[in-house]
């Protein structure tokens, strides 16, 4: 079979590898120069099926207000609410119930853990070298009430049966020696031994080298115009070098997928939530992180990739703004330096960057099949698209093929919003 598959991020590219893997022919098409260049580039490099969580959750209402009005807020809105915002946000709040969170919980942690043994056998069976630890996370408490309220995530933990260590401020130190000048910081942690970090743009690129000797045929600097439709089916994908056809089309556009899918009469309530990162290297290595510390205040990671630090986080609903406003970076800075004095060099470059992580309302990913019988997605995995990748796209491969999936598709689709 033929299959077009359209993006070229983390999502796309082990789409590509295990339909290629499947005995496909793979055509993986995208508007960059290379793969992992705009979501995938420097996300926070935390590989966390233990933190696979919905941002629908009870009490986030009320949480999201006051993060809001913080210094160094973990949310920004824009003023300008737009209908497409407007319709995520409502439909978030819908899913903002016990009952709802516990079933989008169970749904994301399946395909996550299904995700990172996946990936542990990828890499093993292609050698990759992704600045990868398999050291576990800590998600640090600054406050009392941080630490008792983990008990309702713990009880999740333990009902999927994730590993854990609550861990008091002497214990984070011994898991993160770099916080040893910042106890007064900090009550305690939540650690989750199995979780691992890596550098998901390396990977990616990695990866795709891969392909062509696997017979893929890469596409790119070539934007997808839209979809050629006949008879209820995609006859072909619109691009400047005229239409590329195939048996199969998968649709991996992360953020852009809803505005090429309502081309097929589709609907997806995806939408661009904008985080940020800063990259710099390491200056004392006692010092810094020696895994992912997530800093539970301000929403933020901090991950040790090889000899540099990634920060990542925050949420910003502003639609595809892709300014860099300095006090991101600043929040981002406070974080690091508060928590890790002296382990990055603050004087270097920061890299900073934003990307727009393609959010669900449940805050789990679109796998599958459409009602168009010949259209895939596999899009919608707001800021698990590292975690889940490798899983999603063997899971995807297995449908278009035909096959049984290994990992039970149920709750992933579509189906969930028609």
């Amino acid at each position: 079979m033929r299959v077009i598959v359209l993006g070229a991020g983390v999502i796309g590219v082990t789409s590509a590898y295990y339909l290629a893997e499947a005995g496909h022919e793979v055509v993986l098409v995208d508007r960059r120069p290379g793969p992992a260049l705009e979501t995938s580039f420097a996300n926070a490099g935390e590989i966390s099926p233990g933190y696979a969580s919905p941002w629908a959750a009870p009490g986030i209402p009320v949480k999201a207000m006051r993060w809001l009005f913080m210094n160094h807020a973990p949310l920004i809105m824009s003023p300008r609410i737009d209908m497409a915002m407007l319709r995520w946000i409502l439909a978030m709040l819908r899913n903002c119930t016990t009952a709802r969170y516990a079933l989008n919980k169970s749904r994301m942690v399946r395909l996550a853990e299904y995700s990172r043994d996946e990936l542990i056998a990828l890499r093993g069976r292609l050698e990759l070298d992704y600045d990868q630890r398999s050291l576990g996370t800590l998600q640090l408490f600054r406050t009392q009430k941080q630490f008792d309220d983990s008990a309702e995530d713990i009880a999740v933990l333990e009902r999927y049966g994730v590993a854990y260590e609550l861990l008091g401020r002497e214990g984070c130190v011994g898991a993160e020696p770099g916080l040893s000048t910042a106890r007064d910081r900090f009550v305690g942690g939540l650690r989750l031994p199995g979780d691992e970090t890596g550098d998901c743009h390396l990977l990616t690129r990695q990866l795709a080298d891969h392909l062509p000797a696997m017979g893929v045929e890469l596409r790119y600097n070539l934007p997808v115009a839209g979809l050629e439709m006949h008879a209820g089916r995609v006859a072909g994908v619109r691009t400047d070098a005229g239409l590329i056809r195939g048996d199969a089309y998968l649709v991996a556009l992360a953020s852009h997928s809803p505005a090429l899918l309502r081309q097929a009469g589709l609907s997806l309530p995806v939408y661009p939530v904008k985080g940020y990162s800063i990259t710099l290297p390491v200056a004392d290595a006692a010092c810094a992180p020696v895994s992912t510390l997530l800093d539970e205040s301000y929403k933020i990671a901090i991950t040790r990739l090889g000899n540099r630090i990634r920060v990542g986080g925050m949420a910003e609903l502003s639609g595809f703004d892709a300014a860099l406003p300095p006090q991101r970076e600043a929040t981002l800075r406070h974080s690091l330096g508060d928590l890790f004095p002296g382990g990055a060099d603050m004087t270097a470059p920061s890299h900073f960057w934003s990307g727009f992580r393609p959010m669900t309302p449940d805050s789990t990913p679109v796998i599958g099949a459409t009602p168009v019988p010949n259209l895939f997605l596999n899009t919608g995995h707001g800021t698990l698209g590292w975690t889940m990748a490798c899983g999603s796209g063997r899971l995807v491969a297995s449908q278009i093929g035909g096959e049984r999936p290994s990992l039970d598709p149920a709750g992933l689709g579509i189906d969930r919003y028609l």
